[in-house]
């Protein structure tokens, strides 16, 4: 019986190290801040993409003016093709053919209605300068466009209906064009065209590249990956980081692949290039020497002959992280673009579990509702193991008598102890591990709830009801601020709201419907581990919490249920006389 108890309790506290680290982590031992860290002079100019004829490591010359100035009037310094889409708002600047100025309309900085939409993409010389470019390097004499080149565009605005051409015309003979379209939600592209009207066979490669000024807000750690991601040959690569970066500089890190995409990802958001499938590409990551970061690719070089004209096809993904649309661009021939969502190992039981939320989300329309629905489903489908592990501790509370005889009458014996309990388990049909499959079963459940909470953003900003405004954010009602009268917001550790104490209530009633633990030691540590919890669940998503709460009833309800039928009264801890 000590074995057991010793295992249950050691998958627990297993649990609560690998759910709890993670956040305990950040109120101990907190990380520093991501460095404001920006290209010379405050700017983040591009580096030079990874092409045969131009060395990573060369030089980066910003563009614009040298001091920070506010984004508007950067926007406002330059012509411009606005953007205008049902999930994108921005323009794309004719001075260099950036993306550089791009809003998710249909996503908010926070949860208050006239919250301003969430910024994705910025342009170089304004604080935050994150941007897309596409563009050639030439061989043999061909004047590709420069950084700085001012093109001209077909259009004022793009729209989904509606693509633009961007022209420029080189000195050697050549017509660079830029053709850009746009869908309903987040996926551009565009197709580079070079027409050679020149006397001379000449050779160009098309390059794309992202470049931006500071690493992500969001923090990078072992649960979520964020920062420089890629997908290269038949695997996501989740080992490039902020920090790996750094160290390379502008060397970085490079990948030779056949396809794929690569970017920069967020917790919610990912700005990704995926050249066309199957295209031989250069790619790198690599840090600029003021401190921009940058994702590029260059294509293999095509020869255009006199009179003739080339074109190839690159795909940007600028927006939210939303399974579906990631799921129909893989269909649509971008390779496992929901890779960007960090699964982790558990991918291919988080999935469906997600698949299930969202249906009943959608079903029911409120997704705390859809939480409680979730845990029902799992408690019906668990519910046989369940029955199983409660008639094993039903069994457990009647021979409490006979296990305290045994341990009084062989205090003095522990291995005839043992031996006396387990014929006595024996003699009485009791199986004293069958109560660790149903714990066991719950860890990946829970676990896969808490990462879908964590990186699904369509869980993000979602309310359940009263006080409850955001489920995947903390419960902000804590009596350390007398439930939110007071204008004080406690530590993340301390902030203890109504949920997890709800849950340390529940789970102590739940214990003390369990067999008493023969060990002292177990017994205080079982005494105690519902208050811990209580505060290890605290800064964890409120979702996380509802659904902890919620099984913890259905279980005090079906062991109480149970019970019943063994004639056992909840307030008593020996059995009754029938």
């Amino acid at each position: 019986m000590n074995d057991t108890r010793n295992m249950i309790l050691a998958v627990v506290l297993s649990a609560m190290v690998l759910l709890g680290w993670s956040y305990v982590s950040e109120y101990f031992l907190p990380a520093p801040p991501p460095t404001a860290a920006t290209a010379d002079n405050g700017q983040s100019g591009p580096l030079p993409p990874t092409t045969a004829d131009t060395a990573p490591g060369a030089t980066v010359t910003p563009a614009g003016p040298a001091a920070l100035r506010t984004r508007a009037q950067v926007l406002g310094e330059g012509p411009r093709v606005r953007i205008d889409t049902p999930s994108l708002k921005g323009s794309i600047n004719l001075r260099g053919a950036r993306l550089d100025d791009l809003v998710l309309v249909r996503e908010r900085q926070e949860i208050a209605d006239n919250s301003p939409a969430v910024r994705l993409l910025s342009p170089a010389g304004a604080r935050g300068a994150y941007f897309a470019s596409f563009g050639w390097s030439g061989q043999g004499g061909v004047a590709a466009p420069p950084a700085d080149a001012v093109w001209t565009a077909s259009a004022p605005v793009l729209t989904p209906q509606r693509p633009v051409t961007l022209g420029w015309a080189s000195p050697t003979g050549q017509r660079f064009e830029l053709i850009v379209s746009v869908d309903d939600n987040y996926l551009f592209t565009v197709r580079q065209r070079v027409a050679n009207t020149s006397a001379n066979t000449i050779a160009v490669r098309p390059y794309g590249l992202v470049s931006r000024a500071a690493q992500s807000e969001d923090p990078d750690g072992w649960t979520m990956h964020v920062g420089p991601m890629a997908y290269f040959n038949g695997a996501a690569n989740y080992d490039v980081d902020w920090d790996d970066l750094d160290e390379a500089g502008a060397s970085g890190q490079r990948f030779d692949s056949r396809g794929g995409w690569l970017g920069f990802t967020e917790k919610y958001w990912l700005t990704a290039l995926a050249p066309a499938p199957g295209a031989s590409i250069a790619a790198s990551f690599r840090r600029a020497p003021g401190g921009a970061y940058q994702a590029d690719y260059a294509g293999a070089p095509i020869i255009v002959a006199p009179g003739t004209a080339v074109s190839s096809e690159v795909r940007l993904f600028a927006g939210a992280k939303e399974k579906k649309l990631l799921d129909r661009y893989e269909a649509a021939g971008i390779p496992k673009l929901s890779k960007a969502i960090d699964w982790g190992w558990f991918e291919w039981f988080m999935r469906p579990i997600f698949d299930l939320l969202n249906w009943l989300f959608k079903t029911t329309g409120n997704f705390g509702v859809a939480i409680i629905c979730l845990t029902f489903i799992v408690r019906l489908l668990m519910f046989p193991i369940a029955q199983k592990q409660f008639q094993s501790m039903a069994a457990m509370r009647k021979i409490q008598p006979k296990l305290k005889a045994v341990q009084e009458r062989y205090k003095d014996d522990k291995a005839r102890q043992q031996q006396e309990i387990l014929k006595l388990y024996q003699t009485e049909k009791i199986n004293p591990a069958a109560g660790c499959l149903p714990i066991l079963l719950q860890i990946p459940i829970f676990y896969a709830l808490y990462k879908v909470l964590m990186v699904a953003v369509e869980m993000r900003h979602q309310p359940f009801a009263l006080w409850i405004k955001d489920l995947s954010a903390p419960d902000p009602l804590t009596p350390l601020n007398l439930f939110g009268l007071l204008d004080f917001t406690p530590p993340g550790f301390l902030a203890i709201g109504v949920l997890p104490i709800l849950l340390g209530i529940t789970m102590w009633m739940q214990f003390k419907l369990n067999p008493q633990q023969m060990d002292p030691m177990q017994q205080q540590i079982f005494a105690i581990m519902p208050w811990v919890l209580m505060f290890v669940m605290a800064p964890f998503a409120s979702g996380l919490q509802l659904y902890w709460v919620t099984s913890n009833i259905l279980t005090i309800a079906q062991q109480w249920w149970l019970y019943r039928r063994f004639g056992l009264h909840l307030s008593d801890t020996h059995p009754v006389k029938t």
